[in-house]
């Protein structure tokens, strides 16, 4: 390979990383990491698969993940009940949320605007729209993977949408709104690899996100890939692009973003899990799980899902139908 083209592409996705992890503005706050100010990712740490817990779909104790609480009939705008989650948040006078801004088509940072947007940020929107009348009315707070159920518990944010997978493990922590999207693992590589499948990269270094699913996948996969862990997505790609490790494996949808951002890259292999996205909220806050449930289940059905896919997730091919609620209740 050129040795000029290969100094190009990490210049550049060192230049996509750097603008999308710039400091916050516009009403962003950015929660405190172990990353560096500035400058490339330093080399992740590898991960011992031994001490890489068992993979989240191994755990059955909630029974059906996806089953959320039933909505109610949605207050108009501007008029919650008292004494609710959503009278509390309307009376501060903003939502404030957990979002990613490296994840691309997702939670990203515009380095033309400087604004935080993506799919999943405009789910967000609409339950700002709901309580509030304005879709703008939020504080946006940057976090990495391994923080979402953290700034839940310490009620830091009252919502998290950052491609975070419904599970019974995280039941145990968080509260979700039922799937809004469904996601599945697969691989991204290189266009020069040979390798069509993570069974295909056992023995070498395959890296994703700290706090993901993605990560417990690839130490349990029966070829023994090597799991390496890294803060952002952004981190990954920089680190296949300088051949530090051979792969990153995660959720198709994230890889899309990845590959969009740099086409030397491919997505390869079937998808391996099943991923489906919620919006998680602190455990005692049902009333306002409640309350994102009745906004999706609106959006599901006026075709504000479909517009906002359309507008960011055709990469993934034709809009699909929204994922159908379930309720616990």
């Amino acid at each position: 390979m050129n040795g000029r083209v290969t100094v190009r592409r990490i210049v550049a996705a060192l230049g996509v990383a750097a603008l999308l992890a710039a400091a916050a503005g516009c009403g962003s706050t950015e929660l405190p990491t172990s990353r560096q100010a500035a400058g490339p990712p330093r080399p992740a740490g590898v991960q011992d698969p031994a001490k890489v817990p068992a993979a989240p779909g191994d755990d059955t104790s909630c029974g059906d993940p996806l089953a959320s609480y039933r909505p109610g009939s949605l207050p108009s705008p501007g008029h919650m009940p008292a004494g609710s989650t959503m009278e509390r948040i309307r009376k501060r006078g903003r939502l404030v949320v957990g979002v990613d801004q490296n994840t691309y088509l997702f939670g990203f940072r515009d380095p033309a605007t400087n604004k935080i947007q993506g799919f999943d940020v405009d789910m967000l929107r609409e339950v700002s729209r709901a309580i509030f009348g304005d879709p703008d009315r939020i504080q946006y707070k940057t976090i990495t993977s391994a923080q979402r159920i953290p700034v839940l518990q310490k009620h830091d944010v009252d919502l998290v949408a950052d491609v975070m997978t419904i599970n019974c493990e995280r039941w145990k922590d968080v509260a979700f709104s039922t799937d809004y999207f469904d996601a599945g693992q697969r691989v991204l590589v290189l266009k020069d690899s040979t390798a069509t499948k993570l069974g295909d990269l056992g023995g070498r270094k395959v890296c994703a996100a700290k706090g993901s699913t993605s990560i417990r996948a690839i130490a349990a996969d029966p070829a023994k890939p090597v799991p390496v862990a890294v803060d952002d997505w952004t981190d990954c790609l920089v680190m296949l692009q300088q051949r530090q490790v051979a792969a990153i494996s995660t959720d198709n949808a994230i890889l899309a973003g990845l590959a969009k951002q740099d086409p030397n890259t491919k997505v390869v292999g079937p998808r391996f899990t099943s991923e489906p996205y919620g919006i998680a909220a602190n455990s005692a806050d049902t009333d306002l799980v409640r309350f994102v449930n009745g906004v999706l289940a609106k959006i599901r059905g006026d075709g504000t899902w479909k517009s906002i896919y359309d507008r960011w997730l055709t990469v993934l091919g034709p809009a699909p139908s929204p994922p159908a609620a379930r309720y616990r209740d």
